[in-house]
């Protein structure tokens, strides 16, 4: 069953939006303690923010690239390259 552009976004945003919460936390908690990076909670925020817009972005091209049947063109092109 396909999948509409709709459903591929909300997929898409629901799986990096706990990305976004989960990286957030990490960086906040984990990873700028541990190597003392000391950074406006301000700046994590947009960093992250950044990152997830591109995040979202290319994960909502890959499902549709997906949903649209591409793929299967592509795996008949590799299987020619290296069947020769």
């Amino acid at each position: 069953m396909n999948q509409t552009k709709i459903e591929s976004l909300l997929e898409t945003f629901l799986n990096i939006g706990s990305g976004f919460v989960l990286s957030l936390f990490l960086w906040v908690f984990i990873v700028a303690p541990i190597w003392n990076i000391q950074v406006a909670m301000s700046d994590n925020f947009m960093i992250t923010c950044l990152f997830t817009v591109v995040s979202i972005i290319r994960s909502y091209f890959w499902r549709r690239f997906f949903n649209a049947g591409i793929h299967k063109a592509v795996h008949k092109f590799v299987k020619v390259i290296f069947n020769g």
